[in-house]
Formats: C-alpha cells, sequence, structure tokens
C-alpha cells in the first residue's frame, strides 16, 4: 500500500501564494498519473493539476497560469506551487496518485487525507 502525505495548506490572502507537497510513502513501479484535485464545500471534488503519463500535465482552466504542478522522483513527492490565490481556490485540497507497485499487479488509486487551502479577500 501506498500512503500520500500532504502539507502547505493555510490561510493567506488572496493575491499570496502557498506551495503544497504530496509525499509517497514508499517507491511507486509505474506511475499513471499523480496531482492535486479539491473540494469546496457543497462542490463537486474536481481536477486541479495532474502529471499523466510521462510528464504531461492537466490543470484546470481556472488555474491556468497561476499554478504549477511539478515532481521531485528521488523523493516520491509532487508539489502544487499556487500563486495569485482567489477566495474561489478555497478548498480541501486531495492529493491522488494511479500507479502499480510491480509490475505483477494491477494498477491501484491512492488519495491523502487533504490540506485545508483558505484564502481571504
Amino acid at each position: 500500500q501506498v500512503q500520500l502525505v500532504e502539507s502547505g495548506g493555510g490561510l493567506v490572502q488572496a493575491g499570496e501564494s502557498l506551495r503544497l507537497s504530496c509525499a509517497a510513502s514508499r517507491t511507486i513501479f509505474s506511475l499513471n498519473a499523480m496531482g492535486w484535485y479539491r473540494q469546496a464545500p457543497g462542490k463537486q471534488r474536481e481536477l486541479v493539476a495532474m502529471f499523466t503519463s510521462g510528464s504531461s500535465t492537466d490543470y484546470a482552466d481556472s488555474v491556468k497560469g497561476r499554478f504549477t504542478i511539478s515532481k521531485d522522483n528521488a523523493k516520491n513527492t509532487v508539489y502544487l506551487q499556487m500563486n495569485s490565490l482567489k477566495p474561489e481556490d478555497t478548498a480541501v485540497y486531495y492529493c491522488y496518485a494511479n500507479a502499480k507497485l510491480n509490475p505483477f499487479v494491477r494498477a491501484s488509486e491512492w488519495w491523502g487525507q487533504g490540506t485545508q487551502v483558505t484564502v481571504s479577500s
């Protein structure tokens, strides 16, 4: 199994920045996708930014140009740099991974516990 441990959330004012981190608890054999979703109160969980096969990235339209996803393969860690934050970015941010732990098993999905990001106006 894999645990995804998130950190970096908090309370900031509009226009400020935050950096989220998500560290996987073990080395992953084959990573299909790893990145971030978010869920605001009363809303569905939505994709924020994701690494897909290889190093391709996918971003929600609402965060393009403001958020940047990056990774450190040696540390099994994915980061989300969030700049120019807006009140509408307020949500619980969840780390997500879809991967195979070895070549003999199917891919599985894992979620982090979530980290709160609150942006005040």
